[in-house]
């Protein structure tokens, strides 16, 4: 079994699922870059290397049952065991059209990776977290995903009419507490974070935050003291509503 501490991030080749391999690399993990493209997750550890991080690329399509279960193999073989996963790995198909001009085949593109790809991936790696000490599950949620915040008729979001990217993020809060439940007994903690309107390729660089920002509150809660909270929903500054 590894000595040094691994973290798997998924989607971790560019934007805030980079940032967070920074981050946790900084702290000393040895940090496994998930990435669809092997080309891709290969750069982004190279920089990371760079930077004196040991990081090592992974394949991984988190919308491939077949991709999941040889990544999870080969950590097994690798590592022996998993302390950090990291469910960054997601999608936005719309471009602003109205919930009722949503075709039910986007929702369900939207699904396979945010909410189908979530579970697929963590089934895969929990035998693997529960080997390690006190295994973190984090999975990269929305303020778009909050009801209390969504409802508001006066709030940030109210007037964004993301049918698919919301609802797949209610649905992974959902998935965050249910797995959280399952394992209250277990060293394990799973909490789901908001990293708040940041500028990635997603959304055309449009929001006021950097992906380094967007990186604080997953790291932070792959973080986790034993004492720290389980089946939680967070933003850097705090506890978001559901």
């Amino acid at each position: 079994m590894s000595e040094t501490k691994v973290a798997l991030v998924t989607g971790a080749n560019k934007g805030i699922g980079f940032e967070i391999a920074r981050g946790l690399g900084t702290a000393g993990f040895t940090v496994l870059v998930g990435a669809r493209d092997v080309h891709r997750g290969a750069a982004a550890a190279e920089k990371l290397a760079a930077e004196g991080i040991t990081a090592v690329p992974v394949e991984l399509d988190v919308t491939d049952p077949v991709s999941v279960s040889a990544a999870a193999a080969r950590i097994d073989r690798e590592h022996g065991r998993l302390d950090i996963l990291v469910n960054n790995a997601g999608i936005l198909l719309e471009r602003g059209q109205s919930p009722s001009a949503t075709p039910v085949e986007l929702l369900e593109r939207t699904f396979a990776t945010n909410v189908y790809g979530v579970v697929t991936v963590t089934n895969a790696l929990l035998p693997l977290l529960r080997r390690a000490p006190a295994g973190r599950i984090v999975n990269m949620s929305s303020g778009l995903g909050s009801l209390g915040i969504t409802s508001d008729p006066q709030g940030p979001y109210a007037e964004a009419p993301l049918l698919a990217y919301n609802s797949s993020k209610s649905a992974l809060n959902a998935v965050t507490v249910s797995y959280a439940n399952e394992l209250r007994d277990t060293p394990i903690k799973v909490n789901a974070a908001d990293p708040g309107y940041c500028a990635t390729d997603m959304n055309g660089h449009s929001g006021p935050r950097t992906p380094e920002q967007g990186a604080v509150a997953a790291v932070r809660l792959a973080t986790l003291p034993a004492d720290g909270p389980t089946a939680g929903f967070f933003s850097e500054d705090g506890a978001e509503p559901w």
